[in-house]
């Protein structure tokens, strides 16, 4: 085993806790909202290390380049998503997105 291997190995484990552990967060929580923070987490990290990884492997070829645009368009795309999801939510659970009299601190 080289020292490439290794840390290819080491990069794609902590990826892998990372998504796991993300993945468990939108399992035990209650929330919609607590959920959606863990979802949003995970195309942080995790797809990172795991890109990392794969650019160690097989370099900038056709297949790194895909792979880095695939992590590239989820880390782009996840706060339009997140917040047309926590906005449709919100409308679900209080009836509209407007901050409550409560929650504005008045």
């Amino acid at each position: 085993m080289t020292k490439q291997d290794l840390l290819v190995d080491v990069l794609l484990a902590l990826g892998v806790a990372a998504q796991l552990t993300c993945a468990l967060g939108v399992a035990v929580t209650r929330s919609v909202f607590d959920r959606l923070h863990f979802a949003a987490a995970g195309t942080t990290l995790g797809p990172f290390l795991i890109l990392t990884a794969l650019l160690i492997r097989v370099g900038f070829t056709s297949q790194g380049l895909q792979a880095v645009v695939a992590v590239l368009v989820l880390f782009l795309a996840n706060p339009a998503l997140l917040n047309a999801t926590a906005r449709a939510a919100r409308r679900l659970d209080y009836g509209g997105v407007t901050a409550l009299p409560e929650e504005k601190g008045e």
